[in-house]
C-alpha cells in the first residue's frame, strides 16, 4: 500500500474521530489543551509567537490568541500564498481589524494593513494538524504548507501540536521532508519527541 493511501486513511479517521467529539466537548477540551500550552516554559520564555486561526472541528484557537495579545508577546499569523504554495508570515495587533476570509475561509491576515515578518522573527509555533504521534509525527491536510515553511529554516523555534487525544494515532509515516513537532499538548498531557524505532 502505497504512502498517500495510508495517509489519506489516517487523515480520515482522525477527522472522523474528531468531528464525533461534538461541539461542547470539544470546546472544553480545546481550552485544557491551550490552557496546558500556555503553561508549557517554551512558550513562557517567547516573546514572538505564530499561531493559527482553528476552523471547523479544530481547536478553537481565539483563546489562546487573546491571551498572546493580552500577555504582551507579539502575534503572528500565517497567510496562504497558494500561488507560492507557501505561508507568509504577519504580525497582527488587532484581530478584528486585521484579519479578513483567506483561502477555504480561515482567517488570516490583510498584507494591508498587518507588517510581514520571517520565520526568525518569531521564538513559538504552534502548528495545526489532523493526526500526530505520541514521537512528534504531525500529519496536516495534505498540502504540504508547514511542511515548507518550516522545511526550509535553518535553526527552529520549538514547535507545538496541539490536539484532542482522538487526534493520536499509533504511528504517522514521515517522509524526509516532513518536520517533526517538538511537543504535542492533548487534555491527557503533553507528548515530548522522541526517536521512532
Amino acid at each position: 500500500m502505497g504512502e498517500g493511501v495510508v495517509k489519506a486513511g489516517i487523515r480520515a479517521e482522525a477527522l472522523r474521530r474528531r468531528e464525533a467529539l461534538g461541539g461542547p466537548l470539544r470546546r472544553r477540551l480545546g481550552e485544557e489543551i491551550l490552557d496546558r500550552v500556555l503553561r508549557l516554559e517554551e512558550y513562557r520564555v517567547a516573546g514572538t509567537v505564530l499561531a493559527y486561526a482553528g476552523v471547523g472541528s479544530e481547536l478553537d484557537t481565539g483563546g489562546f490568541i487573546r491571551e498572546v495579545l493580552g500577555s504582551g508577546r507579539r502575534l503572528v499569523l500565517p497567510r496562504v500564498d497558494r500561488e507560492g504554495r507557501r505561508l507568509e508570515l504577519y504580525e497582527v495587533r488587532d484581530p478584528g481589524v486585521e484579519l479578513v476570509p483567506g483561502v477555504w475561509g480561515i482567517p488570516e491576515p490583510d498584507p494591508a494593513r498587518a507588517r510581514r515578518v520571517g520565520l526568525e522573527e518569531v521564538g513559538f509555533v504552534l502548528v495545526p494538524g489532523v493526526a500526530f504521534d505520541r514521537c512528534g509525527g504531525r500529519l496536516g491536510h495534505g498540502a504540504g504548507y508547514y511542511d515548507r515553511l518550516l522545511g526550509g529554516a535553518g535553526r527552529l523555534p520549538p514547535l507545538v501540536g496541539a490536539a484532542f487525544e482522538a487526534q493520536i494515532v499509533e504511528r504517522v509515516p514521515m517522509e524526509p521532508h516532513d518536520v517533526f513537532v517538538d511537543l504535542v499538548v492533548t487534555e491527557r498531557g503533553v507528548y515530548r519527541r522522541c526517536s521512532r524505532r
